[in-house]
């Protein structure tokens, strides 16, 4: 099987607990399209920005997110939690699959610093395997920024890109961008999924491997029910993105080892001089 159906919710939320009202839009998608395999949610979209209200993993608001997988027998992507490990705190995405069993956990590698304060970074990629599908990676709003992870997804064999998101700046128009960008080098599906209302601005997108756009949301609440074909993605990665440029092979065919990433690259002067990551305007120290 090749087709898989998956729907983005854009809901409007509130920087509070979002539990209740997310479980109803979930059965209610369900309901009106049972043929959709899975279900993805925008970044902190449970209990919003807040790591006060961060929980271990297993814990509480995992395990009922099982549940509702399970009750609605459908793959569930709950977006992100804050996920607290001993003295840290986590972005943390859990991926569950349709016997209400979480089968992985990503943790942000690129925190939105130094605005999302108080959050530790991860440090493992992540890939899962929907069987006889295909298999899928994950990363997190500011991942989508560094292309890299995409690229290494790629190289694990990610077809399908899942990139949960909270956005509600100004700089929304360049991730547009970005999301393109990430699909077409990683020759993927692109999924990044936003939230409105209070916490976000809206404006999903879903990018197919060639670049196409699939579909790009407003920005008020918007349900993307959207079937994929992972024979497209074989296909473009076997003949090149509209017939033309083959990226994955190119890649994996080249001898360049790249300056950026040898070990001492980030203490170079150019990368010195950029001075502290801070807020502009406020004290490094």
């Amino acid at each position: 099987m090749s087709h898989f159906s998956i729907a983005g919710l854009q809901l409007e939320l509130s920087n509070q607990d979002n539990f209740s009202f997310i479980e109803q839009e979930i059965t209610r998608v369900k309901n009106v399209f049972p043929w959709v395999d899975m279900i993805v949610l925008s970044e902190l979209s449970t209990f919003g920005t807040s790591t006060t209200l961060a929980q271990p993993m297993p814990g509480p608001a995992e395990q009922r997110y099982c549940e509702i997988a399970a009750k609605n027998n459908l793959w569930l992507i709950p977006g992100s939690l804050f996920e607290r490990a001993d003295d840290q705190v986590y972005n943390t995405t859990p991926v569950i699959n349709p016997q209400g069993e979480v089968v992985t956990r990503y943790r942000k590698m690129f925190p939105f610093y130094p605005y999302e304060k108080g959050v530790s970074a991860g440090d493992d990629f992540v890939v899962f395997d929907v069987p006889a599908v295909g298999r899928f990676g994950v990363s997190i709003c500011y991942d989508q920024w560094f292309p890299e992870i995409s690229r290494s997804l790629a190289c694990m064999g990610a077809e399908v890109i899942i990139c949960p998101t909270l956005t509600g700046t100004i700089d929304r128009e360049l991730e547009l961008s970005i999301a393109r960008t990430n699909a077409v080098v990683s020759q993927s599906y692109f999924f990044n999924i936003n939230v409105a209302g209070r916490l976000g601005n809206g404006r999903s997108i879903v990018v197919g491997p060639d670049g196409q756009v699939l579909h790009q949301a407003g920005t008020s609440s918007e349900i993307m029910p959207i079937e994929i074909d992972l024979n497209h993605v074989r296909r473009v990665r076997e003949r090149g993105g509209l017939g033309l440029g083959q990226t994955l092979k190119s890649f994996r065919d080249s001898q360049l080892q790249f300056p950026a990433y040898q070990q001492d690259a980030r203490q170079s002067a150019a990368l010195q001089s950029l001075g502290p990551l801070k807020k502009f305007g406020e004290d490094a120290s």
